[in-house]
């Protein structure tokens, strides 16, 4: 670093006009601000700056820029792997920009770059409308939205990049850009799928839907001996699927032990996840082909508040939780694979688990090369994720995480959903194929030739 003083005191004598928040390390508010979702990790920033304008935004990246500074930009703080933060670097944390203004008529909304799901949902469904999202109401639109956005509507409605009509942005040189279908199409291709390597996004806009106020949820719960029928009669359901289904198809543990029946509790469980946009007996019927393979221990199904099922993870998933996480997609999952992946679970400690989720429907209505994001072809999309707290697990539960993946990955196809990418999977050629990655590294070379954008899946120029 060039500057002799911290960042943060640099950043207070040199950013003459910025309307912000400067926070340093010697700051009362430093270590709530430094903190992030994930809490395996801890790290330092040497300044965190909090614009409030798109003006601030393009100062901060030419201080980090004229100092050599790493430069991190955190949406809702999210990330799952800690790229929002950085050690001794700049953060530019977004958490001014939470505007969300709806559209009702024209069934658009634009939202700031710092706001939330809940934030948005809760906006949207006073109109009766919606734009697919994640499942936990506290993630930021910003991280979820530039790896594609994966979560309960996406099957009636696409992906959440699929509903992107325009980004604002400021680009590595300061200038605020607007890219759209018209307007800079060529990066409004790369943004949607590999946004973070282009510049810090200020604003969205989605297109709406006319949904609500109710979604109808389901979990059936079976016996870990009972798995294999189960998944024979999901994988045979996939291609006929009605798209207001969204379901999934889990190896989990019956954990915390007192929620479950005394018959599954503290053992491996399959599950099947579901949820239908229209009603409890359109639902019924729609998944009445899963219902002759097997006999379940618990079996519900109930209409619920769209916004009441969209915080129902929230508390599973709370800020402190520690988290790792390896997925990848594929066409079909063998029955040994199953074997092994149910036998692995059951070596798991507390909430470790591999979900098998549909895609189709709306997400396949699209071309594979419509944007950056890879994978909507694939049939399934899995996750390998363990959830706990204790730091002295750190390692055993990465480690259950890698050997989870490694059970599936003979099964899976090429590309990565970005959000969900395992600690060793490096390269734009792994995540998005070579085709993609090399229109991408052009597109780096054009809007980023100093890889100022670096602290995420980085495309090099």
């Amino acid at each position: 670093m060039s500057i002799s003083v911290t960042p943060a005191d640099a950043a207070r004598e040199e950013l003459s006009g910025f309307g912000g928040q400067l926070i340093g390390p010697g700051d009362s508010s430093y270590d709530e601000a430094r903190a992030v979702y994930n809490a395996m990790i801890d790290r330092r920033p040497g300044l965190i700056a909090r614009p409030s304008d798109a003006e601030d935004v393009a100062k901060v990246i030419g201080f980090a820029r004229e100092h050599d500074l790493r430069l991190a930009i955190r949406g809702g703080g999210h990330n799952g792997a800690g790229l929002g933060t950085v050690d001794d670097g700049v953060v530019i944390d977004l958490s001014s920009f939470k505007s969300v203004e709806v559209d009702p008529k024209a069934r658009k909304v634009r939202v700031g770059g710092g706001a939330t799901w809940g934030d948005v949902d809760s906006a949207t469904g006073e109109h009766g409308l919606a734009t697919p999202s994640g499942i936990i109401s506290t993630t930021g639109v910003g991280g979820l939205t530039l790896g594609g956005g994966v979560g309960r509507l996406q099957r009636p409605f696409g992906l959440t990049v699929d509903n992107l009509t325009a980004v604002e942005l400021v680009t590595a040189d300061g200038r605020h850009v607007r890219a759209s279908e018209d307007e800079e199409p060529e990066l409004f291709w790369g943004m949607r799928g590999a946004g973070a390597n282009f510049g810090v996004v200020t604003a969205f806009e989605f297109k709406l839907h006319e949904f609500g106020p109710n979604l109808v949820r389901g979990l059936r719960i079976y016996r870990p001996e009972d798995a294999l029928a189960v998944w024979d009669a999901f994988r045979a359901f996939l291609p006929t699927a009605p798209r207001e289904l969204s379901f999934s198809f889990v190896i989990g543990r019956a954990w915390p032990n007192e929620d479950y029946p005394s018959e599954i509790a503290g053992g491996p469980i399959a599950v099947i996840s579901f949820s239908h946009t229209v009603s409890e007996v359109a639902a019924l019927e729609a998944i009445a082909p899963l219902g002759k393979a097997a006999k379940p221990v618990v079996d519900s199904v109930a209409a619920q508040p769209y916004l009441e099922v969209q915080g129902l993870y929230d508390e599973a998933y709370a800020w402190g939780v520690r988290f790792a996480a390896g997925g990848g997609y594929a066409n079909d999952i063998r029955p040994s694979t199953m074997s092994a992946v149910i036998d692995h679970v059951a070596n798991g400690v507390d909430d470790a688990g591999v979900s098998f989720t549909a895609q189709g429907g709306a997400i396949a209505d699209l071309p594979e090369d419509a944007m950056a994001f890879t994978g909507r072809s694939a049939p399934l999309r899995i996750l390998a994720e363990e959830m706990w707290v204790d730091a002295d697990r750190d390692a055993d539960a990465k480690r259950w995480c890698l050997e989870a993946r490694d059970i599936f990955k003979p099964d899976t196809i090429g590309g990565h959903y970005v959000n969900e990418v395992p600690d060793d999977v490096t390269g734009p050629d792994a995540i998005y194929g070579p085709a993609k990655a090399e229109r991408l590294c052009a597109l780096k070379r054009a809007w980023d030739p100093d890889n100022v954008f670096r602290l995420n899946h980085n495309i090099a120029p």
